[in-house]
C-alpha cells in the first residue's frame, strides 16, 4: 500500500481553494489572522510545503476559505469533492 503524503496533498489544496476564492497568499494570510507583514509568505511557504501548518493554522485558513479542515486532507481528489459538496449544501 502506498504511502499518502497528506503534506503535499495539504499543499495541493490550499492552494486550490485559495485560488478558486480568488485570494492573494496576502489577502487569505490576513483572513486567517496572521500578522499582514508575515502573511503572504507564511502562506506561499504552507502552499510549497516548506513549513507546515499547525492543526489550528489549517483549521483558520479553512475558515477563511469556507472549507472544511477535512477538505485539505482528504486522501483522493474524489473524497475531497465529496467533502466539499456536503460541506456547501449544509453550510452556506
Amino acid at each position: 500500500m502506498p504511502v499518502i503524503k497528506y503534506q503535499d496533498i495539504f499543499c495541493t489544496r490550499l492552494k486550490q481553494a485559495r485560488k478558486r476564492k480568488e485570494l492573494s497568499q496576502k489577502q487569505l494570510g490576513i483572513a486567517a489572522g496572521i500578522d499582514e507583514f508575515v502573511a503572504s509568505t507564511r502562506i506561499n511557504r504552507y502552499e510549497k510545503g516548506i513549513h507546515e501548518a499547525s492543526i489550528e493554522i489549517a483549521g483558520r485558513i479553512a475558515e477563511a476559505l469556507n472549507v472544511p479542515l477535512a477538505y485539505f486532507y482528504a486522501d483522493t481528489d474524489e473524497l475531497a469533492d465529496i467533502i466539499l459538496q456536503y460541506y456547501q449544501k449544509h453550510h452556506n
